[in-house]
């Protein structure tokens, strides 16, 4: 979709420069994605006592797995 939109020349300057994008359509699309990606992620304080366990379950040796 075509859009004309007034964007900040400094903040894409500096966005360009610390993702190491070279175009502004790069740049608008990658902070469009990351902010899609976050505000969607399932905020895990919501997951706070939801989730159960087995009684044998040990993180420490799904670690060592990987």
């Amino acid at each position: 979709m075509r859009t004309n939109i007034v964007i900040d020349d400094k903040l894409l300057e500096q966005a360009m420069h610390v993702s190491g994008l070279t175009t502004k359509k790069d740049v608008v699309n990658k902070a469009l994605s990351e902010f899609v990606q976050r505000h969607t992620r399932k905020d895990l304080r919501e997951l706070q006592g939801k989730i159960q366990f087995t009684d044998d379950y040990d993180y420490k040796i799904m670690r060592k797995r990987c």
